[in-house]
């Protein structure tokens, strides 16, 4: 059996670096807060060209502490509404609830995925004050047209990067903007992923840096005395250990997923296949290879009897959710659309010529 990830494999590399790390952190006797962490931090900053990075507990704890901390700002306030992808991973949205935010939901483009900036102007109204992007599969979502949108209409922007480590765009990493924050998940299946749950905030905002670094720390920037109502979300220095092993190679393994995608868009050809879009640009670092067909379960079953294994990213929609009954009536057909049909292939950066070979050969088979 292909594997759709195989991430015994991507960290075995690592492993002598990592028992290396292992023996460091138990031989300095500080596990929270302590250089590992600091070092990441201020790695994983310059890696993005941003000024300030804080460690989070993982990505979700990453995007409640931003909105949290816009909150502590007053450019929040609780009741205020946030558009969101209506076909996003329900962590984007549960993240804004968190915060006592309202999400509003509204159509991706279904040749990306990501959201589309021409539907948001028609649902912002007077409560409306941020918009949070995702930048799903690991394509980066139109932030210059996303951008304008905000200045126009006074909004915050905040990005949902879980999937985009290492994302290019006019030859910036990520997305460099002095008036919004970028939350990233390394959970151990990202792009960057450590061996555990971890998260971090990426911003150029002093003031918002600031109000993190104590928010995620019970809202104490000195032990005992606390400014704010915050919570217990810290980067564990274990995983930040692991995290700075990883780091150097994150561009490399990029490279090596974008040259699986480039073999799967240019050898996959089935009339029952809908293959995604990409500017061959490095605006995608290919978290995801996801495909659509009509028959999503029919294909599915037929690449398992191939022993090729896949999983769907994601097949109920938020609004669908038996969590948010009051959204069950609401229609957003291409969001349905999406779902009913995705289907993601093996990604990864240690998958072999020969694998690839094979599942191309499968699928054309099809």
């Amino acid at each position: 059996m292909i594997p759709f990830l195989d991430l015994k494999k991507i960290n075995e590399p690592y492993e002598t670096a990592f028992q290396d790390k292992l023996k460091l952190v138990l031989d300095n006797g500080w596990y929270i807060l302590g250089k590992e962490t600091e070092t990441f931090e201020k790695a994983f900053a310059a890696y993005c060209h941003t000024e300030y990075c804080i460690g989070a507990g993982n990505g979700f704890d990453a995007l409640v502490l931003i909105f949290k901390g816009y909150i502590e700002l007053g450019k929040l306030k609780k009741g205020d509404e946030v558009i969101v992808p209506a076909n996003t991973y329900i962590a984007s949205i549960l993240s804004i609830l968190q915060a006592d935010l309202v999400p509003v939901l509204v159509e991706p483009k279904l040749e990306t995925y990501n959201i589309n900036p021409s539907l948001i102007p028609e649902k912002i109204t007077s409560k409306t004050k941020a918009i949070l992007a995702v930048h799903l599969y690991g394509q980066l979502a139109q932030m210059d047209k996303i951008k304008e949108i905000a200045e126009q209409n006074n909004l915050l922007i905040v990005e949902d990067a879980a999937q985009s480590h290492g994302a290019i765009n006019n030859q910036q990493l990520t997305i460099n903007n002095s008036n919004s924050a970028i939350a990233y998940s390394f959970y151990p299946g990202k792009n960057l992923g450590c061996l555990g749950d971890g998260g971090a905030i990426t911003t150029n905002d002093p003031e918002l840096a600031k109000v993190l670094f104590s928010l995620r720390s019970y809202g104490s920037k000195k032990k005992y005395y606390n400014e704010y109502v915050g919570i217990n979300s810290r980067l564990d220095e274990l995983q930040a250990a692991f995290l700075n092993v990883k780091l150097p190679n994150l561009d490399a393994d990029n490279a090596k997923r974008r040259a699986v995608a480039k073999r799967y868009l240019a050898e996959i050809k089935n009339d029952k296949i809908e293959l995604p879009f990409w500017d061959f640009s490095n605006n995608h670092v290919f978290h995801l290879f996801v495909i659509r067909t009509e028959k999503r379960d029919h294909l599915q079953q037929y690449l398992t009897k191939n022993n090729i294994q896949t999983v769907i990213h994601y097949p109920v929609p938020p609004h669908k959710q038996n969590a948010f009954p009051d959204w069950n009536k609401l229609s957003f057909p291409i969001t349905e659309k999406i779902h009913n049909e995705v289907l993601s292939l093996p990604m990864s950066p240690v998958l072999t010529e020969t694998e690839v070979n094979y599942i191309i050969e499968i699928l054309n088979q099809y």
